[in-house]
């Protein structure tokens, strides 16, 4: 087992497998951590100033105290991670998993937080103004961000502003999107199986070969929404009939769009009651 006390003469290579390692006040500044697993690894003040952490999985580790200016985090998991007083200034958490993450104290000056996957049970430092960080989370502010291809499943959005977002292909299967404002977003190709869009807004949404399928769709107006073509709608719970008379005055040639995914036509899927 590496130990704080022999980590100075230890060459930790990328894709190490560290989890639950003792790594208190451990110097790893500058060293390429790429994919390591650090999961549940003690690094409370340890030196992580500039270190590759790309891809790493730190779920649940103790990094209470620890230096991470400049650190690359891009693509990490802290899950459950504890970062209570830690330094991130200038750190990159592009698309860092941060749900249920203690940031109480830390230090995030000029941290990249854009597309960072936070929840409710996220826990940020005092006054930081984590929703207009470009981070993605509840009550999040995402107005026209590119979150194309984004792997969002079971993610917490609700109440997240989205007008005008870019979702094309994004996986939001599974995810509470309650309240959530997605006027104008592009969500073309957006897998939304069984989430939840209870009371969202999706006026002017581009539509096209969308998976609505087993999708919460109560108290969701339906009027003034973009192309349909190729949607599926199959088993989507509190699509009313008048929200599926409206879905059904569409041309027949969005009606008639096959998807060769679902393999049933938008219009077969709105024929079909559950």
């Amino acid at each position: 087992m590496v130990t704080s006390s022999t980590t100075h003469s230890t060459n930790i290579a990328p894709r190490a497998q560290l989890a639950k390692t003792d790594l208190a006040n451990a110097y790893l500044a500058g060293k390429d951590l790429y994919r390591a697993d650090l999961s549940g690894a003690n690094l409370s003040g340890a030196k992580l100033c500039g270190t590759g952490l790309v891809g790493s999985n730190l779920a649940v580790a103790n990094l209470s105290g620890a230096s991470l200016q400049n650190a690359d985090l891009r693509g990490a998991s802290l899950k459950g991670a504890n970062l209570d007083q830690a330094n991130l200034t200038g750190a990159y958490l592009y698309r860092t998993d941060i749900q249920g993450t203690r940031l109480t104290g830390a230090v995030l000056t000029d941290a990249a937080l854009k597309l960072a996957l936070y929840d409710s049970e996220t826990q940020w430092p005092e006054a930081f103004r984590h929703r207009s960080s470009g981070a993605v989370g509840p009550g999040a502010s995402l107005n026209g961000a590119y979150l194309n291809t984004a792997n969002l499943k079971n993610a917490d959005l609700s109440g997240a502003m989205l007008l005008g977002a870019y979702l094309s292909g994004a996986n939001l299967s599974g995810a509470n999107l309650s309240g959530a404002g997605l006027s104008g977003a592009n969500l073309q190709k957006a897998f939304l199986t069984g989430a939840n869009l209870q009371g969202a807004t999706i006026a002017g949404a581009e539509l096209q070969r969308t998976d609505f399928r087993a999708t919460n769709l109560t108290d969701v107006d339906m009027a003034g929404v973009g192309s349909i073509a190729g949607a599926d709608f199959s088993g989507a719970v509190g699509l009313t009939e008048d929200g599926r008379s409206k879905l059904l005055s569409h041309s027949p040639e969005e009606l008639n769009e096959w998807n060769a995914y679902t393999r049933k036509t938008t219009k077969q899927s709105l024929e079909t009651k559950t």
